[in-house]
């Protein structure tokens, strides 16, 4: 999963590492825009101070300006859709500071360069000379030594910052599963070392380990994207099973403990259906359509952890579906989260019993199965 800038620098902020004063703008709401500042496009590919997509503004009718043009382009096939603004730094000098894993090597790999702020790559390929590339035992860290080595390497005098300035991105490179942290340009100021940029990808086989982080990142991704499903927001992921239960989450970690639960208690699931963990009432909908063509369903059971959705726009969406085709479908509902007190008064209204226990609500829609058969 490749994060925005704005959202590898908030990882960089929990994690201590220095990062400039910010804030996040959109078309919709630029109340947060100042000057003077750095106006910077928020897209997930590269490159975009060479196409345009970083403007320095003195003054505020320079910033709206810049705000105007940056919003208005398409970086390598991506729409900007929100711009990062940040205060401007007394830069003294740029490197550039990196830690991803060697492929080959099959190791973690920190990479350093004096040349910050130009492109890595070419760097590498003129002046392979300037970037110092030291590999990292998983099991050990990264040492004092292989520390002293990327100073001394940089030319950085203040060895004990610059040490807990890397210790911090190796602890946030392990504990939050990246592929990758690179910050170019690592600066200089006058207030020590700072993070400029920021470019994070995070392992996307760590979803199971990093579900919350995941969502959380995910949910920021499609509110400043905009980019939703062909129903209003979401990803469905649908695979057929061969039981009688239907089964819909609103997440692939709920939706997997749910599969387990229903094998537990002796019954089989129709489907693993899963909602791509930030959804809506469209998505539900979309969600039931798809479960409820399967006519060997003979009890539909819908498990929802809340997080960032409402569940009383999931109790919308359900009820929804159901006043508009007629059903005597046993439905288990089991809703738990934001505004859950709302959407149960919803469904219990509706006539629709609502679950708090998720094994209750696997034990009952297991049982109305069985005696559909």
């Amino acid at each position: 999963m490749k994060l925005y800038e704005f959202q590898g620098k908030a990882l960089f902020e929990e994690a201590g590492i220095p990062i400039p004063r910010g804030a996040l703008v959109t078309a919709d709401s630029r109340k947060d825009l100042f000057a003077p500042s750095a106006v910077k496009a928020q897209v997930l590919s590269g490159g975009r101070g060479k196409a345009g997509g970083v403007l320095l503004v003195s003054n505020m009718e320079e910033a709206e300006k810049a705000a105007d043009s940056i919003l208005s382009l398409e970086l390598k096939g991506e729409k900007v859709s929100a711009l990062l603004v940040e205060e401007k730094m007394d830069i003294r000098r740029e490197y550039y500071l990196a830690v991803t894993f060697d492929g080959e090597a099959r190791t973690p790999l920190f990479m350093v360069s004096p040349s910050g702020g130009m492109d890595i790559e070419a760097v590498a390929d003129r002046e392979p000379e300037k970037i110092l590339k030291l590999p990292v035992d998983p099991l050990w860290g990264i040492t004092d030594y292989k520390i002293r080595a990327m100073a001394d390497f940089l030319g950085y005098e203040d060895k004990k910052e610059f040490a807990a300035f890397v210790r911090r991105i190796w602890k946030l490179f392990r504990e939050k599963d990246a592929v990758l942290v690179e910050i170019n340009p690592l600066v200089v100021t006058d207030k020590g070392l700072v993070a400029l940029d920021s470019k994070i990808e995070l392992d996307d086989d760590a979803l199971p380990r990093q579900k919350a982080l995941f969502e959380t990142l995910g949910a920021e991704q499609l509110r400043i994207t905009g980019q939703e499903g062909e129903k209003g927001g979401g990803t469905i992921t649908y695979v057929p099973l061969e039981g009688n239960v239907g089964l819909i989450s609103d997440g692939a970690g709920t939706g997997m403990l749910t599969l387990d639960l229903i094998r537990d208690m002796g019954g089989e699931a129709a489907d693993f259906c899963e909602m791509g963990g930030l959804t809506s009432p469209e998505v539900m909908y979309s969600a039931l359509e798809q479960v409820l063509e399967d006519k060997r369903i003979k009890s539909l059971l819908v498990v929802l952890i809340g997080g960032f959705n409402r569940m009383d726009e999931m109790a919308e969406g359900i009820l929804k579906y159901f006043s508009d085709h007629k059903s005597d479908l046993p439905v288990v509902v089991r809703l738990c989260g934001t505004m859950e007190e709302e959407g149960s008064r919803m469904m219990t209204e509706a006539g629709y019993p609502v679950y708090d226990d998720l094994r209750t609500a696997v034990s009952d829609a297991v049982r109305f199965a069985a005696e559909g058969e």
